[in-house]
């Protein structure tokens, strides 16, 4: 019986060895989007633009707009105000709500958008760290339309985590600024 145990030991021994484990390396997360291709959109409010085709959109009340990215999980939202001698106060508004995300964010940097051949004036933010926001924009013609635009993601937000799918939106989202176009 000694014998058998010992041989067994042996056997188990001599199966059990092989090559070393090894730690498996740090995985990088590779987010691929397909590339970007705009169409013209046009409904029955006072503004068109070109959105990405992967968008699903959804009007809300008095020309709102839903952007829908599914594969991304994001959402860019789209609000719109007639200009009736409230400019300033609209201009403040859309700025206040960029600069609610500081506390969050690292930094928050602006960029002026101006258009004369389309009567198209805003500004473009990107929100830098874990704000809830990544991207935020408005334009106007100064005298009858005023749009805000800001993407939202639906998930708490990890920089880190995002910033690809940030990124393509962003990208998207200036293309809005630039062909926006006043009916």
């Amino acid at each position: 019986m000694k014998i058998y145990i010992f041989f067994l030991l042996i056997s188990v021994a001599v199966i059990s060895c092989g090559e070393d484990t090894k730690p498996k390396p740090k995985g990088q997360l590779r987010l691929e989007y397909p590339p970007a291709k705009y169409e013209s959109f046009a409904n029955d409010c006072p503004f068109t633009f070109d959105k990405n085709t992967v968008v699903k959109v959804k009007q809300t009340a008095d020309c709102g707009l839903e952007l829908h990215y599914p594969k991304m999980k994001a959402t860019v939202y789209l609000t719109y105000k007639k200009v009736n001698s409230n400019l300033e106060k609209l201009l403040i508004d859309a700025q206040k709500l960029t600069y609610e995300h500081v506390i969050k964010a690292n930094d928050i940097a602006e960029q002026p958008y101006v258009n004369p051949s389309k009567k198209v004036y805003g500004m473009f933010y990107q929100v830098g760290g874990n704000a809830a926001t990544n991207a935020q924009f408005y334009a106007t013609d100064s005298t009858k339309n005023f749009l805000v635009g800001s993407m939202y993601f639906y998930a708490k937000p990890n920089f880190d985590s995002i910033l690809p799918a940030a990124d393509y939106i962003k990208n998207d989202m200036k293309q809005i600024m630039e062909s926006l176009k006043w009916k």
